[in-house]
């Protein structure tokens, strides 16, 4: 039922040459089809990014079955990070559009080491529904699905 989106292209794509090897990486796990490694840009010490190897814009273009072997690895990844690092939690983070801020078009799950009082924050400014748009949503997100 969705319409495709037009994917940047993958001979641009710092992840896609991160993934092909042509841009070196901090590597700390690879499969055939994935690599996650150390972001040159971390939020903390630790802070991972997992990403397919092959271009996919955002998470709506992924397939089901590479998105599962990928996030197989997960509780492996969120592991050896807090291990490594003597985290006391971390976020697992996956952001799907520039209003979410994804900055680079490669789908890509951002894993970052947390210790209490660490100074990153967290905003999470819940709300409520009107009477009714619950109900509203619920009926359109399952027509869609």
């Amino acid at each position: 039922m969705t319409a495709k989106r037009i994917m940047s292209n993958p001979t641009d794509c710092i992840f896609c040459k991160i993934g092909s090897g042509q841009i070196p990486s901090a590597c700390v796990w690879t499969s055939k089809e994935a690599i996650a490694f150390l972001d040159v840009n971390p939020l903390a010490e630790g802070h991972t990014l997992l990403i397919p190897k092959q271009h996919f814009a955002d998470l709506r273009d992924i397939p089901a079955d590479l998105l599962g072997r990928m996030l197989a690895q997960a509780p492996k990844l969120v592991d050896a990070i807090v291990r490594a690092t003597g985290a006391s939690g971390l976020n697992f983070l996956q952001n799907t559009g520039a209003s979410a801020g994804q900055a680079v078009f490669h789908v890509h799950f951002h894993f970052i080491p947390r210790q209490a009082n660490d100074g990153l924050g967290f905003r999470w400014n819940a709300g409520s529904y009107e009477p009714g748009r619950a109900d509203a949503l619920q009926a359109a997100i399952k027509a869609w699905l």
